[in-house]
């Protein structure tokens, strides 16, 4: 065996190694930016029944308006 085989190992080692190690960095942001959605969305979501209950308050004092004029 030549020690040209071994630089060649270890550095195809090194950058695997790299690889893995950025792939994984990538993941984990990908991950944090796609809870930050998630996290928007859910409080979105917990908005829409105060909404809809102030679309029933409004449509009551429209009718009650109707029906006064």
């Amino acid at each position: 065996m030549d020690y040209t085989d071994i630089i060649v190992a270890l550095v195809s080692l090194i950058g695997t190694a790299i690889g893995a190690y950025s792939g994984c960095r990538l993941t984990a942001y990908r991950i944090a930016q796609l809870e930050k959605k998630v996290e928007v969305h859910n409080n979105f979501a917990g908005r829409i029944p105060v909404i809809e209950e102030q679309i029933k308050v409004i449509n009551h004092r429209l009718n009650d308006l109707e029906q006064g004029a």
